[in-house]
């Protein structure tokens, strides 16, 4: 008898489902089932090194590792490149993107890294709390202003919002970086949203 594999397919119980929007650590569910860790092929494998092979997000995208490939070099060179946007406004687009599109997980994740790197929680958790209505200052108010706009579909940015942000001193490598944020994000909440659901801890 071969050793008896267990689905990570499941549903999330009601009452483990998150309550709104938290910088909290969240869990996440599949609904398609990812690969084991011990069947990851030689393609797989250098894809779910350290903690991606933990989890079942990185395990289940390892079922296309060309994808995957690309993705994970695509996120590396827009939230740790070198110069450009800060590394704490890259995280809050990532962060004002996923409110936009209703993705708890990502939210929780990008809030955290938004407040440890700009030392702000409570504007943080302000802007979970109230949405990207919130008013907070003008620089946070201007991103926040178009990365949301961005993230509509079909996206709604204007002239009017890049001229905002070149006048608080955001020149071209700036603004670059900070829609590729929020494409980039864009991208991954519709993808996550459609692969499982969140979990609170037990």
């Amino acid at each position: 008898m071969g050793e008896q594999v267990v689905s990570e397919v499941r549903s999330v119980e009601t009452t483990l489902r998150p309550k709104g929007f938290t910088q909290e650590q969240l869990d996440w569910v599949p609904w398609v089932e990812p690969i084991r860790l011990g069947d990851a092929d030689e393609l797989q494998k250098p894809l779910l090194e350290g903690d991606r092979g933990i989890g079942p997000y990185f395990r289940l995208l390892a079922r296309n590792p060309e994808v995957l490939a690309h993705r994970s070099a695509n996120d590396k060179e827009i939230f740790y490149g070198r110069g450009g946007l800060t590394r704490a406004e890259r995280e809050l687009a990532a962060t004002v993107t996923s409110r936009h599109n209703g993705c708890e997980y990502c939210a929780s994740v990008h809030s955290r890294f938004t407040s440890a790197l700009s030392k702000r929680p409570n504007d943080v958790q302000r802007l979970l709390d109230e949405g990207n209505e919130v008013r907070i200052d003008e620089r946070w108010d201007a991103v926040i202003d178009f990365v949301d706009a961005l993230a509509a579909n079909p996206p709604r940015a204007t002239d009017e919002q890049l001229n905002r942000l070149r006048q608080l001193g955001f020149g071209a490598d700036e603004l670059h970086d900070l829609v590729l944020s929020a494409a980039s994000f864009s991208w991954a909440n519709r993808l996550m949203l459609t692969l499982g659901e969140p979990e609170v801890p037990a």
